[in-house]
């Protein structure tokens, strides 16, 4: 009896380790979307031409759903829509060059990579380690007439250009009574967390330019966006710093189409709708927010306790802003009037971080609307950490966790 209990039990340990292998094992990536699967990327050819906001500079149709006709997507990384837009640029305007550091070799980054071939050293060159220099060098191509696309290695490194930025391209227009100006200037720079940039390589300075009156700051989250956004600030008639956050060059991959288009500046995207919370972002952190939604309707087992039940239904809308100077105002306070709430993540640290501009903002025209104070999720009033860096930057579960607080104020 005693043996026939012991194989009984034996059998039936066999039999449950069987039967726990049999279920298929979670994605390597886990349950929750990431940057590789986000719903906000755009994967197919149709739903690429049908980008809201997309204009294409050479149309073929007066009726925009006729000009998406033989229209061609092609798959690319963000680094590589970057330079598809620096060669549509080049190949339309004999005055376009572009020049900074290394990227007559392709750059660090790999976005120049073959224009030189392509256009020639006259108009694809490199220039000494000097930030204030390039800045520049570009105010004075800009103000005799010529397109001046200057790229900053890092966007850690432009502060030694700050004073040309902010005293100069910045106030040209202004100082001159219009009759100069810097308007043909972009400085892109790599900006943003990379996962071990620390104190030189992963800042994202972008607040420190809120105060300048006369540039523009764009920051794109996917190279759909990249291409038409970096396109815009090339043509726009005020300079433009545009913020690539470098983390996404290769790990947002997209169907994006070949032609010439361009995206607004100064008009942020809906990606979600919701009437309960207004979450506002930008770059790389709109990916984390992804995450923090679906946690939040469905949270994983192990934080299942900690989300109540009552807030699983909860609809967030969530804003892409893209341009943070100047922001787009109207769409912002349009969403917190109907939520009554709102969150604003970003990765550069609190203090005079571009967050306190807007929550500023709200606070003066939707006081009375407000359900709660105005909740920021950003970086650590510290340098950026080389070991700790994960720890620095917002991730799913703070901004999970400032939604839920401000929703039950």
């Amino acid at each position: 009896m005693y043996r026939s209990l012991r194989a009984l039990s034996r059998t039936s340990r066999i039999s449950r380790r069987w039967s726990s292998t049999q279920a298929n094992p979670p994605p390597a990536g886990g349950h929750l979307p990431s940057i590789a699967t986000s719903a906000f990327l755009k994967p197919t050819r149709d739903v690429s031409l049908r980008t809201p906001g997309l204009r294409w500079v050479d149309p073929v149709d007066t009726d925009p759903a006729h000009d998406m006709v033989g229209r061609e997507t092609r798959k690319m990384n963000m680094y590589q829509a970057v330079r598809d837009a620096l060669s549509i640029a080049l190949s339309k305007d004999d005055t376009a060059v572009v020049f900074g550091e290394d990227v007559a070799f392709g750059g660090v980054f790999r976005c120049t990579m073959g224009l030189a071939e392509e256009f020639g050293r006259e108009r694809i060159f490199n220039t000494p380690l000097t930030e204030q220099g390039i800045a520049g060098f570009g105010i004075g191509l800009a103000s005799m007439g010529h397109t001046a696309i200057a790229e900053i290695q890092f966007a850690d490194y432009i502060f030694p250009a700050f004073d040309q930025i902010v005293n100069e391209a910045a106030k040209f227009r202004f100082r001159s009574g219009g009759n100069y100006n810097a308007g043909k200037l972009t400085i892109r720079c790599p900006s943003m967390a990379v996962g071990h940039g620390a104190l030189y390589h992963s800042q994202s300075p972008e607040g420190f330019f809120m105060g300048a009156a006369g540039v523009k700051i764009v920051i794109p989250r996917s190279p759909i966006q990249a291409k038409g956004l970096l396109l815009s600030a090339i043509r726009d008639p005020n300079p433009v710093i545009f913020m690539e956050p470098k983390i996404l060059y290769r790990s947002s991959v997209e169907q994006v189409p070949i032609d010439d288009y361009e995206l607004p500046l100064g008009k942020a995207e809906v990606l979600t709708r919701g009437n309960d919370l207004t979450l506002v972002s930008w770059g790389t952190p709109v990916y984390h927010c992804e995450t923090a939604l679906k946690m939040l309707s469905h949270p994983p087992q192990s934080i299942a306790e900690h989300v109540p039940a009552s807030l699983r239904s909860a609809k967030v809308e969530l804003i892409d802003l893209r341009t943070v100077l100047p922001w787009d105002v109207d769409t912002v306070i349009e969403s917190v009037k109907r939520t009554g709430r709102l969150v604003v993540v970003h990765e550069a640290s609190r203090t005079g971080g571009v967050g306190a501009e807007i929550g500023a903002e709200i606070q003066k025209q939707c006081f009375l609307k407000l359900n709660a104070p105005v909740k920021l999720v950003t970086g650590w009033d510290t340098p950026v950490p080389m070991v700790y860096e994960k720890f620095y930057v917002p991730d799913a579960i703070r901004i999970l966790d400032a939604m839920m607080e401000t929703m039950t104020y």
